[in-house]
C-alpha cells in the first residue's frame, strides 16, 4: 500500500493548462466551429465538452483526486452536454450553472457538522499550510478551541464565495444564453458565457478565496506567533 502511495504522482497546479483546456479551447470550438460548414452544433458541443471532461477525468485518475468538488465538476460537464444534446429549454442551463456552486456551498456548511469540514480539504490542509506545526503550537498555548471558532467563521466565508458564484452564474447564463439548445447560436452563446464567466466570476471568487486564506494566516499568526514561512507548507523539494 505504501508503495502504491509513493508511485502516485504528486499533483502540481497548472493554471495556464487548466485555463486553456477548460475554457479557451472549448469556447473557440463552440463559437467558431458550430456551423454546418464545420462540425455542426451537436458534434461541436460534444468535442468542446470532451476537453474539460477528458482533462478532469485524467486528473482524477492520474492523481487519485477523487474529491467531492472534482467529481461534481465532471457531472456538471455531463449535464451541460445533456441540456445541449437533448435540446432542453435554456433556462435549465442557468439552473444548472447556479446549482453546482450552490450545492458546494451547502456542502461546505453541512460539513461543519461532520468530522471532516470541507475548509480543511480546500484551505487548511498540509499542501497549503504546515498544519502539524500550527496544531502543536495551538495545543501548547491552549488556544485550539478559539482557533476552531475562527475556522468555523472562515467556513461561513468560504460558503459565501460559492453562493456568490451561484448567483452570478445564474445571472450570466440568463443574460447570455437565450437561443434554443441544439443550435449553432446556442453553442456560440455557451462559448461566450464560458469566456465571460472567468473574469466576472472565477477571478472574483479566487480573490475572495485569497482573502479567506489571508484571514486564516492572520488568525494563525495572532494565536501562535508563527511567522509566514513557518505557517506555509514546505514541499519535499524545499526540505531537501
Amino acid at each position: 500500500m505504501n508503495e502504491a502511495l509513493r508511485e502516485t504522482p504528486q499533483h502540481k497546479p497548472r493554471p495556464m493548462i487548466d485555463l486553456l483546456v477548460s475554457i479557451v479551447i472549448p469556447s473557440v470550438i463552440l463559437m467558431k466551429f458550430s456551423g454546418e460548414a464545420h462540425f455542426g452544433p451537436h458534434q461541436a458541443l460534444i468535442l468542446a465538452l470532451a476537453f474539460p471532461l477528458g482533462w478532469g477525468l485524467f486528473e482524477l485518475i492520474r492523481y487519485r483526486k477523487y474529491n467531492f468538488i472534482a467529481v461534481l465538476g465532471v457531472i456538471s460537464v455531463f449535464l451541460t452536454g445533456g441540456i445541449g444534446l437533448l435540446e432542453l429549454d435554456p433556462q435549465w442551463l442557468a439552473i444548472k450553472e447556479a446549482a453546482v456552486p450552490g450545492v458546494i456551498g451547502l456542502a461546505v456548511l453541512f460539513s461543519t457538522r461532520t468530522r471532516y469540514p470541507l475548509i480543511r480539504t480546500l484551505l487548511y490542509n498540509d499542501k497549503v499550510l504546515n498544519v502539524q506545526r500550527v496544531d502543536e503550537r495551538l495545543q501548547e498555548r491552549g488556544l485550539h478551541e478559539i482557533f476552531e471558532q475562527r475556522l468555523l467563521k472562515a467556513t461561513y466565508f468560504l460558503a459565501g464565495t460559492f453562493f456568490f458564484s451561484s448567483v452570478m452564474n445564474y445571472i450570466v447564463a440568463k443574460w447570455i444564453v437565450v437561443s434554443p439548445a441544439g443550435t449553432e447560436a446556442f453553442n456560440a452563446e455557451l462559448g461566450r458565457m464560458t469566456l465571460v464567466s472567468y473574469p466576472m466570476i472565477a477571478i472574483p471568487s479566487m480573490i475572495m478565496m485569497m482573502g479567506i486564506l489571508f484571514y486564516l494566516w492572520r488568525t494563525i499568526h495572532g494565536l501562535t506567533g508563527l511567522k509566514m514561512e513557518e505557517i506555509m507548507a514546505v514541499s519535499q523539494a524545499d526540505k531537501k
